[in-house]
C-alpha cells in the first residue's frame, strides 16, 4: 500500500507540473520551478518530466532563477541512469545536463544555496545514437517521442541529427501514431516535425497538431508538447 501511495503521489507531482509548464506557455507568464513542486516529490517529478521541466525559459531564452536551478540541479544529481539503463533514459539525462548548464546552473551542489556553473566536458559528454542507425521509421518515430525535450531551436546532437535526416519517416510514424489514437507520441513527433526541413506540405502538421490537442486534451502531457510545437512553429514568444 505505501509502494502504491508513493507511486500515486508522484503521478498526481508530475501531472501538476505538466499542468504548470502547460499555463506558463499558454500565457506567456512567469514559471517559478521551485514554487510548482513539493520538496518531497519535486525531484522525482523533474526527472520524470525531463529538461522540459524548464522549458519555458528554453523557449524564452529568459534566466531561470537560484531556486529553480537548484531544484533542477538536485533533479539530475539524485536520478542518474543506473548501469544498463535504456539510451532513451541515458539521452533523457543527458539533455537535463545540458539544458542545466546552457541555463547557468551547475551540476555541483550548491553553496549557500546558490547554484554556480561547472560546464566540464566530461560533465557534458553525449552519448552514442548508434541504436537509432537502421531503426524502421515505426521505431524511430517511438524513440523521439519519448526524447521530444530534445527538439528545441537550436538544439544539435546526435539524436537531432538523424531526426534531421528522416524527416519522411517521422512524418510517417506522426500520421501512424494519430491512426492509432496514441496522441502522446503522435504530439512528441509533431514537435519535432516543427523543427525539421523536408517536411512534406501534404502532411498539414499544424491541422494535424490541432487534432491531436483536441483529442488529447485530457492528458497534459499530450498539450505541453503540442503547446512547445506552436510555439516553436509561430516563433512567440521563443
Amino acid at each position: 500500500m505505501e509502494q502504491s501511495g508513493t507511486s500515486t503521489r508522484l503521478a498526481d507531482a508530475v501531472q501538476g507540473l505538466t499542468s504548470e509548464l502547460v499555463s506558463a506557455l499558454r500565457s506567456g507568464g512567469p514559471f517559478a520551478l521551485a514554487a510548482a513542486v513539493s520538496a518531497a516529490d519535486g525531484p522525482a517529478a523533474v526527472r520524470v518530466v525531463g529538461a522540459d521541466a524548464v522549458l519555458p525559459s528554453v523557449l524564452r531564452r529568459t534566466p531561470a532563477g537560484p531556486d529553480d536551478l537548484a531544484v533542477f540541479s538536485g533533479a539530475v544529481r539524485a536520478y542518474p541512469p543506473p548501469s544498463g539503463a535504456s539510451p532513451t533514459s541515458v539521452w533523457s539525462h543527458w539533455a537535463m545536463k545540458r539544458t542545466l548548464l546552457r541555463l547557468g546552473g551547475t551540476l555541483d551542489a550548491p553553496h549557500d544555496g546558490v547554484p554556480g556553473h561547472n560546464g566540464s566536458p566530461e560533465h557534458d559528454a553525449e552519448p552514442l545514437a548508434t541504436w537509432l542507425d537502421g531503426a524502421s521509421w515505426q521505431s524511430l518515430t517511438h524513440q523521439l517521442a519519448v526524447l521530444a525535450p530534445l527538439a528545441v531551436p537550436g538544439g544539435d546532437c546526435a539524436v537531432t541529427r538523424v531526426a534531421r535526416g528522416r524527416p519522411v519517416d517521422v512524418a510517417r510514424g506522426f500520421v501512424r501514431a494519430v491512426r492509432r489514437r496514441d496522441w502522446l507520441q503522435a504530439a512528441g513527433a509533431g514537435r519535432w516535425l516543427v523543427l525539421l526541413d523536408g517536411v512534406p506540405d501534404t502532411l498539414g502538421l499544424e491541422a494535424g497538431l490541432a487534432f491531436v490537442a483536441q483529442m488529447g486534451c485530457a492528458d497534459p502531457r499530450v498539450t505541453l508538447q503540442v503547446e512547445a510545437a506552436r510555439l516553436m512553429r509561430t516563433g512567440a514568444p521563443v
